[in-house]
Parts: structure tokens; sequence; C-alpha cells
């Protein structure tokens, strides 16, 4: 027989506390080390591709943009 196992946390484990992030230190985080955002659009009718965009968008601080 196999034995039990259990697969919940103790109610004695200190569980860390979230911390609340606002807007404004996450878009510090982002420009502090650069996002790039890439996408591919196709516009089409009837079935037939009319236009094709291929996207990048690089968003970062100037000063990260200078030590790379």
């Amino acid at each position: 027989m196999s034995s039990e196992r259990i697969a919940y946390a103790s109610a004695e484990l200190d569980v860390p506390r979230t911390r609340q992030v606002t807007l404004l230190d996450l878009l510090d985080r982002l420009l502090a080390g650069g996002v790039v955002v890439k996408g591919h659009i196709t516009l089409a009718a009837a079935d037939i591709d009319l236009v094709e965009l291929d996207l990048a968008l690089l968003v970062a601080a100037t000063a990260t943009m200078a030590d790379s």
C-alpha cells in the first residue's frame, strides 16, 4: 500500500505578504530594463491577403539605451 501524502500547505507556514505595485512602479521597471513588443498584422478581404505588417516596438528609457 502507498502512504498518503498531504497536498496542501500547513497552517503553520508563514505566507509572504503580497505588496501592491502601482502603475508608476511598473512603468519604472519596464523603462529601466526595456521592453520589446512584436506583432504581425495581416489585412485580408475574401481570403486574399492585401497588406502584411511586421511590427517591432522597443520601449526603454534613454539612459537604458545609452548603457547598451
